[in-house]
């Protein structure tokens, strides 16, 4: 019953739609209505800007990462790694379901990375740190967060399996499920991408210009 309890109250941790919540209080708008119509970071990046989609893309990370702490909540998954570790995934992972269809938000919600990125943080955090370094890398060659995300995600089982080789199978297949759901919530940026419409981050605009002027 305690272990139904945490799990709901990672879902509904979750559900809180940062980003809907922020454009109807501060702009009285819906950020679902604008851009590419999804609530998370990246398209209040786009519509509201950099502040506000930074402090959009913070909290969605926090939201996976307090979910995954709540297992210390529970006597037994603080003296058990392994088991811990499991609980905590399927934690993290009903906060990032709660991101993509939130309760708040008529179950319409973003595509969970800034979500999935506190779970691994809060799990393992030089995975994530790696992982970051793939994004932001990415980023800066290519000024496309989708890209960037898409690449960071197939990183994670990378890190996983190979560079720190983590001896839980559990993680091992939550990893690869990880990539796979990352791309298949990015099936129309990946095509955006490959027809050369996906939109670039405002960031970084004076080297396009200079690129532009030479």
């Amino acid at each position: 019953m305690n272990e139904l309890i945490l799990v709901l109250s990672a879902y509904l941790i979750g559900s809180i739609p940062t980003s809907v919540w922020v454009s109807k209080y501060f702009f009285n708008i819906d950020i679902r209505d604008y851009g590419s119509g999804n609530a998370g970071a990246t398209n209040t990046y786009r519509v509201l800007g950099y502040k506000w989609g930074t402090v959009v893309m913070i909290i969605d990370m926090l939201k996976g990462f307090a979910a995954v702490k709540l297992a210390y909540l529970l006597p037994f998954y603080v003296g058990d790694e392994f088991a811990r570790t499991n609980f905590q995934i399927g934690l993290g992972l009903c906060a990032v379901l709660g991101h993509i269809y939130p309760i708040w938000a008529q179950f319409r919600g973003g595509k969970g990375v800034a979500t999935l990125f506190g779970l691994v943080l809060a799990i393992s955090p030089w995975t994530a740190l790696g992982c970051v370094g793939v994004f932001l890398i990415v980023l800066f060659l290519t000024r496309f967060v989708s890209l960037s995300s898409i690449l960071a995600s197939i990183a994670f089982p990378v890190f996983i399996l190979v560079i720190f080789n983590v001896d839980n199978h559990a993680y091992r297949i939550f990893a690869v499920a990880v990539a796979l759901l990352v791309m298949l919530t990015h099936q129309k940026n990946i095509s955006r991408l490959l027809r050369g419409s996906e939109s670039k981050a405002p960031i970084l605009k004076y080297r396009d210009r200079k690129k532009v002027k030479n």
